[in-house]
């Protein structure tokens, strides 16, 4: 199945700013503040009048590091139809690494909020973005920022003569390494051109105008920020969350009617774990698809959630990368449990350590053969990697494929542990202990052992810390051993207040790894 674009000529949330002006194409769920379509397109034309005003042409780039916010949206709409890339930069980071990706990224403007106000201070004292021309504060004054808002507001609300469509230039999250950026070339196609994504959100989910979707994550990781920008795309309306809570995120579907969300295994836990009195008291009935991505789910979690809100679960592998993309829905994956769907737009091959392809239902690392390219910038090393030799590409990841085409994700390859010459693949034993009640969170990880080079180490966050001691440690790990292989359960466990997660779901398991193997400076990107 090949799914490229979709027919439906409305593509662009300054054709609904025409047809639906008052439409609501999203809300701030905190506090409740709705902007419409049209007030998105006049924000987005006033940006993009900015850009073309500080010299910006097609092709450069502007970064922004920003909070889930109001201006978020317009500052993206309006990069994108100036032609020019925009790098969405993590709100967690310090100066120095948001400083490395504006660099990296050749960022001629930068957008900081107001909220990262004692960051934005640090990289103007040290003079860390130099390559930057202009730094804009956002929703409040910051010394040596200019506000944002009043250079938007000194520019006309028009259209600017040469729009062209840009598109996002985001980073890898770091959690393997120094996060690099995945560039794309730009087609120089008009604004409102349907995209690959706009024709997967129609034909595998039905996001239309009519959709509602509820947005739990951080805007700037990739799946966040595409999808809801397809929703507006389409039309549809966004509710945004500023921070993830399990409680308030099922008040919001039932406040809003939502009928689509995406969401990351750690938020189904999260909710699961609540309370029956709690998490069952709300109306979920509205939602048609709930998308989870990101991070790999364990089966008992994903069979609760579809017992729980019905076969209305749909899950996708892809990367930022966009090379390939595999889907399934609820039927699917119960025929199939564990898989992550067959691929739509590319051909899977999994293949050993030496780029030789593999029989069905062996694991090795995963590669996509398609017409998709992509670099990562300013780095032909990590680029080179990324290459079969027979010019497929590949994400990383470890995994098999079965007879049906499905496909079954096994591990990150960095993220092996090797004992003793045997190759174990921590997420096994992560989504045994997850279930156990005790357990809020679980790493995996390989720490030294003279005698195998590597053992097995589980790091757990418990739902109570009044439980830990010798006596949970022994219970989790006789739980492993009743459900796995003993090779592949931990031989002692540690116990941490809580695991360096980021919001998107993914962990930052090398933080954990570097605790044990001698390097102590990593920090999350």
């Amino acid at each position: 199945m090949n799914i490229v674009k979709g027919e439906d000529p409305k593509m662009h949330p300054s054709i609904h700013a025409r047809q639906t002006p008052d439409k609501a194409a999203y809300v701030m769920a905190a506090t409740g503040e709705t902007v419409s379509y049209k007030a998105l397109d006049d924000r987005s034309n006033q940006v993009a009048q900015l850009i073309r005003a500080a010299g910006l042409k097609y092709g450069d780039a502007i970064a922004i590091c920003m909070e889930n916010n109001r201006s978020y949206f317009e500052i993206c709409w309006g990069a994108q139809r100036s032609g020019i890339y925009f790098t969405c930069i993590s709100s967690r980071l310090t100066a120095g690494e948001i400083a490395y990706i504006a660099k990296d990224c050749n960022a001629k403007l930068l957008f900081m909020s107001k909220g990262l106000e004692k960051v934005a201070l640090e990289l103007v004292e040290k003079n860390l973005v130099p390559g930057v021309t202009r730094l804009f504060a956002v929703d409040g004054a910051i010394p040596g920022y200019e506000s944002y808002e009043a250079a938007r507001d000194a520019l006309p609300a028009t259209r600017i003569a040469d729009e062209i469509a840009g598109t996002d230039m985001l980073y890898s999250s770091g959690t393997t390494g120094t996060p690099k950026g995945i560039r794309h070339a730009l087609t120089g196609a008009a604004i409102d051109e349907p995209s690959a994504l706009t024709g997967l959100a129609q034909a595998l989910y039905g996001v239309d105008e009519n959709t509602v979707y509820i947005s739990p994550a951080p805007l700037y990781h990739a799946a966040p920020l595409r999808w809801c920008m397809t929703t507006q795309k389409l039309g549809g309306t966004v509710i945004v969350m500023e921070h993830f809570d399990a409680e308030e995120a099922l008040k919001l579907i039932e406040k809003y009617k939502a009928t689509h969300s995406q969401w990351v295994p750690t938020m189904f836990v999260r909710m699961l774990k609540m309370p029956d009195e709690v998490r069952l008291k709300y109306d979920v009935s509205s939602l048609k698809v709930a998308i989870h991505a990101a991070a790999p789910c364990p089966i008992p979690i994903k069979e609760q959630m579809i017992g729980w809100w019905g076969p209305v679960l749909y899950e996708y592998y892809a990367g930022s990368e966009g090379n390939g993309f595999c889907a399934l829905n609820s039927e699917e994956w119960l025929a199939h449990k564990g898989s992550v769907g067959r691929c739509l737009t590319a051909t899977v091959h999994i293949c050993d350590d030496e780029g030789n392809e593999l029989p069905l239902g062996e694991s090795g690392t995963i590669y996509f053969e398609g017409d998709a390219q992509f670099e990562y910038f300013n780095d032909p090393k990590k680029t080179a990697e990324s290459r079969h030799e027979k010019g497929w590409t590949t994400l990383g990841d470890i995994g098999r494929i079965d007879e049906e085409g499905y496909v079954y994700l096994t591990d990150r390859k960095a993220f092996m542990i090797i004992s003793g010459g045997v190759n174990i693949y921590p997420q096994e034993a992560e989504n045994v202990l997850i279930n156990h009640p005790k357990v809020a969170d679980v790493a995996v990880i390989g720490v030294p052992n003279e005698d195998f080079g590597e053992e097995v180490k589980a790091i757990v966050q418990p739902a109570n810390w009044a439980d830990v001691g010798p006596a949970l440690e022994a219970e989790l790990m006789e739980y492993c051993r009743s459900r796995l292989s003993a090779i592949k359960c931990p031989r002692s466990v540690d116990f941490d207040e809580e695991l360096p997660r980021h919001p998107t779901g993914k962990l930052y398991k090398r933080l954990i790894r570097d605790r044990y193997w001698g390097n102590r400076n990593s920090k999350i990107v």
